[in-house]
């Protein structure tokens, strides 16, 4: 099913911390992408269905320079396959030294309307990705093409990326610390409660700011701080 809009507008104000919680009360404990950073940290939250690209350790006597040629390359039909407001997934087996892609490719998805892009690899042309509005995270800049290291192989299969169990349409959302994994079956009563979350946790922040203790505050162990949160958020709109 695709992804309802309201979810997705509600997973756009929410962080990744928030969501790490909330798959945590559901025994889910390992849904945050490992040692994946943003390269534009100024962008609002990316929120999209996975769609993902695998790759293997390359041979080299099937991996020459010459392999782009072929149009049915698998890293670029790829890029033209991913759906308008999709996220691409890459697995690059937690490999920067090689590219996973670059601002072309990168590019190219952004042209053509997906929501993101995501590596536990590396990106080269890192400077000019960063300089786009086009939400992007990886592990660290690599120069050398993909090719050296990287053979593109599987189109929207389940991967692994950053040590984390992607499977094709997966909700992906990315904040300023990094990228977190929601189950699709999951992801519309998952994103009402990080809102709700969201909204006691900055309630909690204002009490603090004026001295508050956090016992009985956070967690909301005296009945009165419910009370309050309730008051606070009818005053707040919220």
């Amino acid at each position: 099913m695709p992804l309802n809009p309201q979810t997705k507008s509600r997973l756009m104000t929410v962080s990744t911390a928030t969501l790490c919680t909330s798959l945590f009360k559901r025994g889910l404990r390992n849904q945050f992408i490992q040692d994946v950073r943003p390269l534009n940290a100024s962008l609002p939250n990316m929120v999209g269905e996975a769609f993902t690209l695998r790759y293997i350790p390359a041979r080299e006597d099937l991996n020459p320079i010459t392999v782009f040629q072929d149009r049915t390359h698998p890293q670029r039909v790829a890029v033209e396959q991913c759906p308008v407001d999709a996220v691409m997934v890459i697995d690059s087996r937690k490999n920067a030294r090689a590219a996973s892609a670059g601002s072309i490719l990168v590019t190219r998805l952004m042209v053509r309307g997906c929501a993101g892009v995501v590596t536990d690899g590396g990106f080269r042309d890192s400077p000019e990705i960063a300089g786009l509005s086009f939400p992007a995270y990886h592990n660290r800049p690599s120069a050398p093409t993909n090719l050296t290291l990287h053979q593109a192989l599987d189109i929207n299969v389940p991967i692994g990326c950053g040590d984390v169990a992607v499977f094709p349409g997966d909700v992906i959302v990315g904040d300023k610390e990094g990228v977190f994994v929601i189950p699709a079956h999951l992801a519309d009563e998952v994103a009402v409660e990080a809102v709700d979350m969201t909204a006691f946790e900055d309630f909690v922040t204002e009490e603090v700011l004026k001295g508050r203790s956090i016992i009985g505050l956070y967690p909301a162990t005296d009945p009165q701080t419910k009370d309050e949160f309730v008051a606070w958020r009818k005053a707040k709109g919220r």
